[in-house]
Formats: structure tokens, sequence, C-alpha cells
């Protein structure tokens, strides 16, 4: 039987509604892990930082990625957000950044900019301070798609029948509400095991197979039924979530198999670039060759991973069957790999590394980038 996601997504709840996040750990070890790579290479001599700059340049990069990832959201996934206003705070509908909406594509964005800044207010070359930021990335992406999978949050495609770790999500039923609201009629079952729930404003609901089809009757004309159904909704959520038996047997009869696209997400915008970026900077490399390969690895990973992928529910696909996000990877895979070429052929020094016995003179940190490159190994060429 194929198993229905039931995850929490707090890792500490203090209250129903308050409490630590997955998600919220997921970007903290990101940014740790970026701290920590860069604090080595710095130690190790093979950075133009002084190890005192480490922390603000990680805080600038932290908020590069949370400001550009929501900005990314608003114009690539929800413009509509941009002009929405209403009287609750923090009264701007982007920065109600609690209701979700993250564009990695803008976060990446985010800290382009960042990076720029910071290079040419503290004299460093600003492509080495990108090139540095790309372990947190990767990492990040990595966390950061098994938050995804915690949340039950951009759930995968249907997947073929009999496929053995093939995952059903609770969360499809929002998708239902969305698209197709006569499918909402297949979850009497689980109304009728859930009995009552209790809304947003604190009132306790009776329902039963009965009423659920009632209000499923008047979604599309009435506002109360469509309400009680997204609240009935969430509380069925919730129920999986607690482990409530009859509630998640139930809904296993209406739910549809799909594939995990987090977890192979995680696996190849994640663990796959991060490996990868490992190879090709275990010797030095001109500034800007490993974020530019970074943003074409990381462009071929979403293209490839966004196959397994359910396109978001108020976009759908578009050309060619192409989702948003595989479009705008494809646009940014171009850029990238101009990049790249741009950096291998510019003059300049090589920086970085992680291999030892390289022997690279290092300009003191804060200053311009060296002129020398690596020694030559006596004997070698």
């Amino acid at each position: 039987m194929t198993w229905v996601h039931n995850l929490s997504p707090f890792a500490i709840q203090f209250t129903e509604t308050f409490g630590i996040r997955w998600y919220g750990l997921a970007y903290l070890a990101g940014l740790v892990t970026g701290y920590f790579a860069v604090l080595w290479m710095t130690r190790a001599g093979r950075t133009q930082f002084r190890v005192d700059q480490i922390a603000d340049f990680t805080t600038y990069c932290a908020i590069g990625v949370l400001g550009g990832g929501r900005v990314g959201y608003c114009l690539f996934y929800a413009p509509d957000l941009l002009w929405s206003f209403d009287g609750s705070f923090p009264f701007w509908s982007v920065l109600k950044v609690n209701e979700g909406g993250m564009a990695s594509h803008g976060g990446i964005l985010g800290v382009m900019l960042v990076c720029y800044l910071y290079g040419r207010y503290n004299k460093m070359t600003w492509l080495h301070c990108l090139d540095l930021t790309v372990f947190g990335s990767a990492l990040g992406f990595f966390f950061g798609r098994l938050a995804n999978f915690v949340n039950g949050e951009l759930f995968g495609r249907p997947a073929p029948e009999g496929l053995s770790w093939a995952v059903k999500f609770p969360q499809e039923m929002g998708l239902w509400a969305a698209k197709d609201s006569s499918k909402l009629s297949s979850l009497k079952g689980a109304a009728e095991a859930l009995r009552e729930f209790k809304t947003s404003a604190g009132e306790v609901i009776q329902v039963n197979a009965s009423s659920w089809q009632t209000w499923v009757d008047n979604y599309a004309r009435d506002l109360g039924s469509r309400l009680r159904v997204q609240e009935g909704i969430e509380a069925m959520i919730k129920a999986t979530q607690e482990k409530n038996g009859p509630v998640t047997d139930a809904l296993a009869q209406a739910l549809t198999a799909r594939y995990p696209s987090q977890l192979i997400q995680a696996l190849v915008e994640g663990l796959l670039v991060f490996i990868v970026l490992l190879i090709i900077w275990r010797r030095p490399q001109k500034p800007g060759v490993i974020a530019a390969s970074f943003g074409s690895l990381y462009c071929l990973a979403r293209i490839f991973g966004e196959q397994f992928r359910m396109p978001d529910a108020q976009i759908g696909f578009q050309l060619w069957g192409l989702t948003r996000g595989q479009w705008i990877s494809i646009g940014m895979l171009a850029v990238g790999i101009v990049f790249l070429i741009w950096a291998l052929m510019r003059p300049a020094p090589k920086l970085g590394g992680w291999l030892s016995g390289e022997g690279l003179e290092l300009a003191p940190a804060g200053a311009p980038a060296p002129s020398t490159a690596r020694k030559k190994k006596k004997g070698k060429r």
C-alpha cells in the first residue's frame, strides 16, 4: 500500500501555529555549511577574506537569499502579490512570507547582487565572493528540498502504477480545490472519519459525509461552503500529521500516488551539484568559473528534476509541456554558459581550491586580486 505522507512541518512545536519549522532549519543549515566552507578556505589562505569578515558576508548573503527569493517568486510566479494590500500586518502581500512563496532563481540573483556590492565596497574581486557562496547554496538547495518534502509541498506528478517508492500527499487536496472541485466528493469518507474540526475563528464544526457533500455541491457559488471545504481540507491534513489512522486510511483511497519529486530534486539540484563543484574546485580556478559552473549545473538539474514535479497550480504547463521553472532555467542556463566562457577566457589569476599543496600566493584580505598565479611544482609543467 502506498504511504500517505504524514510528516509535520514543525521540528519543535510550541503552540498550534507557532514553532521551529524544518523549512527554517533548512535555510539555517545552508548558511551554516556555507559559513564553515568559507572559513576553512580562508584559514587555509585560499581566499581574499579575513576571518572576521566571514560572519558579516554570510549574513548579507542570507538577506540576499531571502529578499531575492521572495521578490523572484512575486515576479516569476505570482505578480499579483506586487499590488495586493489588505488591512492586516504587514499589509503588503509581498512581505507575507509566512504564507509561503520563494523562488530559488530569485535567491540566486539576490546573492549575486550582494556579492557585487560587497566586493566593490571591500575592494575584493566580486566574482571570487560569488564563487565562495556556491557550496552553501548547493547544500542549501539539498536541505531546502528535503524540507519541501517534509512540508508535503511542491509534490510530484502522478507516478506509474505499482511504483514502490511513490507517495500520496494530502496537500494534493488543495490542488483539487483550486482546479477540479468535483474530486472533493471523494473525501466523504475522510470527512466521516474526521467528525469535527475547528475553524480559524475557533468555532467547532461537526462534519459527516452528508454535510461534506452539501458543501462540495455549493462550493462554486457559495462563499461559506467554500470556506468550510478549505478549512476541512486543512483539518484533514493536520489529522494525518497527528497520525489519525481512520482519516489517513480514508484519504489513502482518494489520493493519487505521486513521485516524491522533492527528494529527486534534493539529490540532483543539491547533492549532485555539490559533489561536481567539489571536483571542479579541487584546484584553483579563475574568479567566476565556479559560480558559472554552479549556475549552469543547477539549471540543468532543475530542468531534469521538474520533469517529475507538478507545476504551480496557478500557472500550469506552458509551451511544449514545460513548466515555468524549466523555462526560467533554460534562460539562466544560456546566461550561465556565456558567463562560464567569459570567466575562463578573461586574464585573471586563479583563486581558491581545496586540494592541499597548491601553494597559492594570495593578496592580503580586503585587497584586489593577486597578479601571481599558482606556483609550478619543480620538475613538472
